[in-house]
């Protein structure tokens, strides 16, 4: 082996052990809410993609129709939710905000402007599966609904 490729060789596996950990990041929205300790089952599982901007935690969420789910995630808590709504006694109110507070509570509570629910996080262990039109169903039958706004 010649001399240049001996010292290329080091320099080459550091820039690669460098490069490669963001380049095998790719983690899914589910990671994401359990890194932020909220249930993973906030979001359907068809999650197209979605862009989160660490320094003022910007969250935006595409689904594979046309909807789009964004809010301003931090440490156990979504805020400023714009694009999805709960149903409440056959009316649908606009979510505007997901919180989990103390997790050992075991309740995550969802602010719809006019009242604040709480419900059991095990009710969120998995993501929903997304119907079609942007309903989304799962294990939703616990009185509760999600709809992801177009």
């Amino acid at each position: 082996m010649s001399q240049s490729l001996k010292t290329l060789t080091p320099i080459a596996l550091t820039l690669l052990l460098l490069l490669l950990p963001p380049l095998l990041a790719t983690s899914s929205i589910h990671d994401l809410l359990h890194r932020q300790d909220l249930p993973v089952g906030l979001f359907p599982d068809n999650v197209k993609s979605y862009k989160f901007d660490d320094s003022d935690g910007r969250l935006e969420v595409h689904l594979e129709s046309p909807c789009m789910v964004t809010a301003n995630l931090s440490y156990g808590g979504l805020v400023g939710v714009e694009g999805l709504s709960q149903e409440e006694l056959f009316v649908w109110f606009n979510v505007k905000g997901i919180r989990v507070k103390d997790p050992s509570s075991g309740l995550v509570l969802f602010d719809i402007g006019v009242a604040h629910k709480q419900l059991s996080l095990s009710l969120f262990e998995d993501p929903p599966v997304c119907k079609h039109q942007g309903v989304v169903a799962g294990n939703l039958g616990r009185k509760m609904g999600f709809q992801v706004q177009r």
